[in-house]
């Protein structure tokens, strides 16, 4: 701070504030406030016993009163800075009985003032004095339930005189001090430290409040499902907890006195307080008023009896004032007056006596969490207990004193024999004295850390609006607790006995309380509907009412038309903040106060005072609220406080008409929950639970009445927890944002409430609901009319009664007055500033919600008035709730065309539809039939050609399309302006109508059809265009099926999915895939019924092209899978069938569903046929090879019987010809010669080679044709090669497109993938050698994913090599037919790669080099000659191919070189033994080519003859990774880096330039071979030798895999003897 010791009295600003004025007062004193001139406005102010504190702007402090704890007394007109709290942001202060607290910004509390009773949470140890701290002191509040304890954030603080409460930011209650008030389940007093209330563990506590020696706290209530009744016995021990046992031990006591409920005795409690106490007088500085009222600090601590009175009073200063007999004689009197009370009225009060030593202590004033909405109090007259004790006089007669005496002590004799644990109110007699006023709480163990904190800024009041869950309006549902001293009925629980732990208040629960005060000795509560309770000591009226005392809550007694929303509670007095009848809020005080003061409430309120007897004192008081008359004369009050015997308000001036405008919106957004509070209860409440309501209103209006009740109900809440919101705004309207007002932002909100309850009252008016709703009123309410009168804010009707629909209509006149506050609001600021955008737009906004929500109204009148207008059976077909009429031709104007000359049409308009009715007479309301035409499927199209003369609107339909003819140009505009606003409309649009002819021609709508054709009764939900389905959409049959998908011109095309049931196998075929034409037209998927799946190509609805097919599991005949072409739904050409249950694969041609032509067949046995198959039959020549290389060519018939000529060759060589019967499995019948000729015999060979696999297959390039036919269609192709190449790219991008659209469940790598092919790369070009690479990355990627035809033809081609050599095919027979299929691959995929990027050369032709520079990249497996690059497809496409199709070709080849492989690896296994000088010297190693050391972890070790594994490792370790290749190219690399690494390691042991010679080379190599112990080095080999690059095979690569061969070959040659 600038100044650290200042007083505002002496700033030199001569102008005050316009805001935050404060003014104080003391009713029994002074009859008018005083007012406090400051210069900084005041932002709260709080009041204790004889002292106060103010808190300015800017977070300053300041004191004024009775000082004790530094023996000042400081004028309230020049309060005094607290120095010690600058530089600290203080945001709230609290004012007890005699201590002080302020709150910063951080959570931090200080406090100062008097600690007797620990109340200033000071200890010795801290080295402050225990009985008073003059300066403020840090208080800290530790949670020590968490590990590692942490310091509690506070976010608002409030005092009694022992005792100090804290609200923390997750809404948990902490106490400090002494006393039962405390609510901590403890019996050691003072508590020094701030403890947790534990037993509100577990609840959302709002707002707290303390009296003099009780406490008060507001908490949300919890869910229905807290409430448990699952376990009663668990709830029973939770409502009396065992930590209160604990309080019953030897050193309180125990004897026959009264306990309360919950095991606590109330004398011994008291007494230990006060022997805990100073109980000497407190010093009263000089310079102070006269003591002309009661001093409580001088009060001694009172002993109770056991009936709750009180058995000695010391009173010094009152006697000394005062004749003792006048106590005596006003306690006979109250209970005279109390004893003829109780006999005229079946109710009683409770008793209290008539002073206590803790009867005059203030309250501090209460900054609320909750803020408060107020609510009108119109029903006053209907609640019995509310005019309790008004209209029964009191008797003024004199009684004897004695007799009294007599009496009273008759009554407490009697009141002896009442004392139990009961919770009622131990003077109240009848039916209602053992009904239950509270609710025990629950007490927890553990208090959950709550993650939800409340709001909280620097200068502004706590007094924070609780959000509820995903909400920021304040909540209505709450409940009330209290604890501490209940000697005067404070608690509210229905008796007079303490509390050590909090209880609930079950009268208050469901009143929506949003606020709680604390007095000395009463307490007060606020609801939403404006409406006060109050209970506890009414000693001086400070109740409102003249029930005296009370111990339960009451209703204060207000006057019509005032609606309290602010209130405080002092010694013996209440102060109310209420609406009048003005915007300017008024003052209601009830309480003690000076005789003049009262003269004018005297005469307000002289007919329920007449009977009263006044105190015999120079006070009065009065026993209702009265207005305050100078209230007006202080501006616009926005909070009041009370503290002792004084009251105080903060007021604001009215600058630029902004404080009146806020203010006018609180105070009507309070009187319309009043207003709506009132007419759910007096009218919708009783209407909605009458039993007769559903026979009166009829069940269709039944249903919406009560949907108008619940909608009712919706916004009755909104409002209440709105006006809430602003009451709390109006707290503090100096620090708040106006943006942050809850019509601003939660606009979305208001509107969409508003919106349904018109919608509900719309339609129920429609349906001629408020008509039979008027006839139930009339029975239900009976003599209560003049209370709806009282509702109706227009009046009663002409006949005296009210219109229930304009008393439910008037809600939608606030939408009006939230737009005219705003703009009122809006023009206190500049233009450009936010907040004048942010106030504008939302005057905008609820404006035009309001004109909106108008023009439903009359729409619904208009229509309500048709329906009357065109009664009977005809018409009331077409009356629904949500229909309204827009406009009809019963004036004839409008007819069809080429309608009959008799014929009549009549042509109604709805919202939601247009009807066409035939036969009508619209006068009569009778028709003989009628068409309803839906307008989300309707299209309205002018009739342009003029050569007919006639005004005609064409109208298209889903099924039919006709034409209207109008009488005039007027109608027709008519009828087409209306047509389009409301197609429009009912679309989702503005209903401002478009353009003739242009509404909506696409569009998404439901239909259902009738007419004839494919769609019959079918519900169709999805887009349109011009009267046909068009786009995405479903259609739904009545039989089941169901197709979800793409629709064009009617019909279904593109892709979509389709369901059919099959009712004889109960189960559905599903179909998913491509449409055209409204048949299955493309590549697809169909799941039949019977288990069979066929995923392929489709013509026509039928299986055409490729496809595979699965049999079912309900095929019994056989299960195997067909993959292959199709045509016309029957296999045709080349296929591929896998009987799974002869364990047999077909390899060959079909036609019509069976084998005929060339094929081979392998079995499950290992046997190979090839030959020609006829009807499903082999026969005629063919060749048949065993397993153990037995083979027979000759004739064959009837699948594999022989039967005809032959010969049978053995492995060995021998020779049978002849001729042949039989089957191979059964033996043959053969006649014929024998030979075994020589080996060396050259007609051997020539006969071998006739026996050659292969002659009767099918080509390799012929086979899979319908595959690559299929990938040139989807390019746009009708013949290979034959199509656009601008037309094939531009597929293959609206392929890509459309996979990413309909694909949501892509990952991101693949969504990558996607985008970057959906770019058309530059394919005109003449490839070079800088472009090649781009050609060959795009070819990759394309491949990755199955939405490119690229991808999606090798996917398939993956399928079916796989389908053919896996399983019974995996036979080594196959594996040249394997090696040649994967060669037609190579050259079918080519020429599509070739037609998409025409500037690749043919295969072996050279890339040029790009014209500016050179290529800075080579492909691997293309070969550089003299700076040449040469293409090979291989080299381009095997890196695509290969690894896909790698496991089944090689496990071909290693059942090819199984032979072989085994001798090869028991040679290696020999060799491996050896130690590694001993293997090379055997290899034939030259000694200079031996390694001497060897490097372990980087350390060098010398080689010994026992060494192994230990030479050329690199090169080892660097062959052994050929088996981790998949390409022939990617193998030679793999050898290539392998000599590499042997010339490194060599090249260190000789000097100078060495030349490899293969006489050192090949033994060289051989080492690493032997060392790097291949598994399959043969099948290794056979595979690079079969499929490597010509272009390599005698260049220096081709060069090293001879050596590598050569190794294979001498290994498995090798002597190891």
């Amino acid at each position: 701070m600038e100044i650290k010791e200042e007083s505002p009295v002496r700033e030199q600003t001569p102008k005050p504030p316009e805001r935050g004025l404060l003014h104080i007062w003391s009713p029994s004193v002074q009859p008018c406030p005083e007012r406090v001139l400051l210069s900084r406005p005041v932002l709260q102010a709080a009041l204790g016993e004889h002292h106060g504190l103010l808190l300015t702007q800017g977070g300053l402090v300041y004191s004024f009163g009775e000082l004790l704890w530094r023996d000042l007394s400081v004028p309230v007109s020049a309060p005094v800075l607290e120095g010690s709290l600058l530089g600290k942001t203080i945001v709230l202060v609290a004012a007890g009985g005699f201590h002080c607290g302020a709150l910063s910004d951080q959570g931090n509390i200080y406090m100062w003032g008097e600690n007797t009773a620990g109340q200033c949470g000071q200890t010795e140890s801290d080295g402050v004095s225990n009985i008073t701290v003059s300066e403020p002191c840090p208080v800290t509040v530790v949670d020590r339930d968490v590990i590692p304890p942490a310091v509690v954030k506070v976010v608002h603080l409030t005092f009694g005189r022992e005792h100090s409460l804290a609200l923390s930011a997750q809404n948990e209650l902490w106490a400090w001090g002494s006393g039962c008030q405390l609510g901590l389940v403890t019996s050691t007093f003072p508590v020094w430290k701030p403890q947790k209330v534990e037993h509100l563990a577990g609840r959302r506590v709002l707002q707290i409040a303390c009296g003099a020696y009780h406490s008060l706290a507001l908490v949300q209530r919890l869910p229905p499902k807290h409430y448990s009744t699952q376990n009663p016995e668990k709830r029973e021990q939770s409502q009396s907890p065992q930590p209160f046992a604990s309080l019953r031990d030897d050193s309180l006591g125990a004897d026959s006195g009264h306990y309360c409920p919950l095991g606590v005795e109330l004398t011994k409690v008291m007494s230990s307080e006060t022997h805990r106490r100073r109980r000497s007088p407190r010093p009263r500085p000089g310079g102070g008023r006269a003591s002309t009222h009661l001093e409580p600090h001088e009060h001694k601590e009172q002993v109770t009896d056991v009936d709750g009175s009180y058995l000695s009073h010391s009173l010094p200063e009152w006697r000394a004032n005062k004749d003792s007999a006048c106590l005596d004689e006003m306690e006979l009197h109250s209970v005279v007056q109390r004893n003829l009370w109780d006999q005229t009225t079946e109710d009683t009060d409770s008793l209290s006596s008539c002073t206590s030593e803790d009867s005059c202590v203030s309250s501090t004033p209460i900054t609320d969490l909750l803020t408060a909405s107020l609510k009108e109090d119109l029903t006053v007259q209907s609640q019995p207990n509310s005019n309790r004790g008004v209209d029964t006089p009191y008797s003024s007669s004199p009684a004897f004193l004695e007799d009294v005496q007599l009496f009273l002590a008759a009554e407490k004799q009697a009141m002896k024999g009442q004392k139990s644990s009961s919770l009622t109110n131990i003077n109240q007699r009848g039916k209602d004295a053992n009904r239950r006023h509270s609710l025990p709480g629950t007490p927890t163990r553990g208090s959950p850390r709550r993650q939800r904190t409340c709001p909280f800024s620097v200068g502004r009041k706590h007094a924070t609006a609780p959000e509820e869950a995903g909400e920021g309006l304040p909540s209505l549902e709450t409940e009330v607790w209290s604890w501490g001293r209940g000697s005067e009925g404070q608690l509210g629980h229905g008796d007079q006995l303490a509390r050590l732990q909090p209880l609930c208040i079950k009268s208050l629960t469901g009143e929506e309380v949003i606020k709680v005060a604390a007095g000395s000795h009463h307490s007060l509560a606020l609801t939403a509907q404006c409406q006060v309770y109050s209970w506890g000591s009414n000693m001086c009226g400070q109740l409102g009412h003249v029930n005296s005392p009370v111990t339960v809550p009451q209703l204060a007694k207000l006057s019509d038309g005032l609606r309290v929303w602010d209130i405080s509670a002092g010694q013996s007095q209440s102060l109310l903040l209420a609406d009048g009848d003005c915007i300017q809020p008024i003052l209601l005080y009830c309480g003690q106060q000076l005789e003049a003061m009262s003269v004018q409430s005297e005469r307000l309120n002289q007919g329920q005072r007449s009977s009263q007897r006044s105190p015999n004192r120079a006070e009065s008081y009065t026993v209702r609220p009265s207005l305050l008359p100078f209230c007006m004369e202080l501006g616009y009050i926005s909070s009041v406080f009370c503290g002792g015997s004084n009251c105080g308000v903060l007021a604001d001036q009215n600058v630029m008409g902004f404080i009146s405008a806020v203010h006018e919106l609180a105070s009507r957004e309070r009187q319309f929950f009043c207003w709506l509070s009132s007419t759910r209860k007096l009218l919708l409440t009783p209407l909605r639970n009458r039993e007769s309501v559903c026979p009166s209103l009829g069940e269709p209006c039944t249903h919406l009445f009560f949907s108008l009740c619940e909608t009712f109900t919706r916004l009755t809440s909104l409002i209440g927890r709105h006006s809430a919101s602003l009451s709390f705004f109006l707290h503090n309207v100096q620090g708040q944002d106006v943006t942050s007002l809850l019509l601003l932002t939660y606009t979305e909100h208001f509107v969409d409430i508003y919106r349904k309850y018109c919608s509900s009252v719309d339609d129920f008016q429609v349906m001629g609901g408020f008509q039979a709703l008027h006839k139930l009123s009339l029975e239900c309410l009976g003599s209560q009319q003049t209370v709806l009168a009282h509702l109706s804010v227009s009046g009663p009707s002409v006949s005296g009664e009210v219109d229930l629909g304009s008393l439910l209509y008037w809600p939608l006149q606030q939408l009006h007055q939230y737009s005219r506050v705003l703009l009122k609001l809006a023009t206190c600021y500049d233009v450009l500033t936010t907040e004048y955008q942010s106030l504008h737009q939302g005057c905008s906004r609820y404006e035009s919600l309001s004109l909106s929500l108008n023009r439903r109204k009359k729409e619904a009148e208009v229509t309500l008035l048709f329906w009357k207008t065109h009664p009977g059976k005809s018409t009331e077909v077409l009356r629904l709730p949500k229909r309204r009429v827009v406009c009809e031709s019963s004036n004839r104007t409008l007819t069809l065309q080429n309608a009959g000359r008799f014929s009549n049409h009549w042509f109604i308009l709805f919202n939601d539809a247009l009807v066409h009715t035939q036969g009508a007479i619209p006068s009569q309301s009778l028709f003989s039939t009628h068409n309803v035409y839906p307008l989300t499927s309707l299209w309205v199209k002018p009739v342009t050609d003029d050569s007919s003369g006639l005004y005609a609107i064409k109208i298209t339909c889903p099924e039919e399309s006709f034409t209207i003819v109008a009488s005039t140009p007027q109608e027709k505009n008519k009828w087409l302006r209306s047509l389009n606003e409301a197609v429009d409309q009912v679309l989702g649009g503005g209903g401002q109508g478009s353009s003739p002819g242009l509404t909506a021609m696409s569009r998404t709508a439901s239909y259902k059809f009738t007419g004839e054709g494919r769609f019959k009764d079918a519900q169709y939900s999805g887009a349109w265009l011009a009267g046909q389905v068009h786009g995405s959409g479903t259609m739904r049959w009545p039989d089941g099926r169901v197709y979800c998908g793409n629709f064009k011109h009617g019909q279904e095309d593109g892709f979509g999915q389709c369901v059919i049931p099959n009712k004889v196998l109960n189960k559905a075929d599903i179909y998913q895939g491509h449409w055209k034409d409204g048949k299955i037209h493309g590549f697809g998927k169909y799941k039949y019924a019977t288990s069979e799946v066929y995923e392929g190509c489709f013509c026509d609805g039928k299986r055409h092209g490729y496809g595979m097919l699965s049999s079912g599991k309900l095929d019994k005949k056989s299960s195997g899978v067909f993959i292959g072409q199709w045509v016309h739904h029957k296999k045709t050409g080349y296929g591929v069938y896998d009987d799974i249950t002869r364990g047999e694969k077909y390899m060959g041609l079909w036609s019509d569903e069976q084998r005929n032509g060339n094929a081979m067949v392998v079995t499950q046995n290992g046997l190979y046929f090839e030959g020609t198959f006829r009807d499903n039959k082999m026969s005629g020549p063919g060749l048949l090879v065993s397993d153990d290389d037995t083979v027979f060519h000759g004739e064959f018939s009837d699948d594999w019987t022989v039967n005809g000529k032959g010969v049978l060759s053995f492995a060995n060589g021998d020779r049978l010809e002849g001729l042949f019967s039989g089957e191979w499995t059964s033996g043959f019948k053969v006649v014929g010669t024998y030979t075994k000729p020589a080996v060396g015999e050259p007609e051997y060979k020539e006969k071998k080679h006739m026996f050659r696999q292969g002659q009767y297959v099918v080509p390799a390039g012929q086979r899979w044709v319908c595959v690559f036919d299929e990938c040139w269609s989807r390019l746009g192709c009708d013949a290979p090669g034959k199509g656009e190449r601008t037309t094939a790219w531009e597929n293959i991008a609206v392929t890509i497109t459309t996979a990413r659209r309909q694909s949501p469940d892509l990952s991101r790598s693949q969504s990558k993938v996607l985008e970057s092919l959906e770019f058309i790369p530059h394919y005109e070009d003449q490839v070079t050698t800088a472009s090649y690479d781009n050609i060959r990355r795009y070819l990759m990627k394309a491949c990755e994913t199955p939405h490119h035809p690229l991808g999606w033809l090798v996917e398939t081609l993956v399928t079916v090599y796989r389908m053919t050599y896996v399983g019974v095919g995996s036979n080594r027979r196959l594996l040249r037919q394997a090696v040649n299929e994967i060669q037609a691959f190579l050259t079918h995929f080519y020429s599509i790669v070739r037609f998409l990027f025409p500037g690749l050369p043919d295969d072996g032709s050279v890339i040029p080099e790009p014209p500016a520079s050179q290529s800075e990249s080579r492909h691997s497996s293309a070969v550089a000659e003299q700076g040449v690059l040469v293409l090979s497809c291989s080299s381009l496409l095997f890196p695509v191919l290969l690894p896909r199709l790698y496991p089944p070709l090689f496990t071909l080849y290693c059942l090819q070189e199984e032979q072989e492989e085994a001798q090869y690896w028991e040679r290696v296994l020999r060799l491996g033994k050896q130690p590694d000088q001993s293997l090379l010297s055997f290899l034939g190693v030259q000694e200079k080519f031996w390694p001497v050391w060897m490097s372990i972890l980087g350390e060098k070790k010398q080689i010994v003859s026992s060494s192994r594994d230990a030479c050329f490792v690199s090169a080892v370790e660097t062959l052994q990774q050929i088996s981790t290749t998949f390409t022939p190219s990617d193998k030679l690399l793999v050898i290539q880096k392998t000599f590499e690494e042997l010339n490194q390691e060599v090249k260190p042991m000789l000097k100078g330039d060495f030349l490899w010679c293969m006489d050192d080379l090949l033994p060289l190599f051989l080492y690493v071979s032997v060392r790097a112990r291949i598994r399959n080095l043969g099948a290794e080999v056979s595979f690079i030798e079969d499929l490597m690059d010509p272009n390599v095979q005698h260049g220096e690569l081709g060069l090293m895999f001879t050596t590598l061969k050569a190794c294979y070959i001498q290994i498995q040659q090798e002597s190891t003897t």
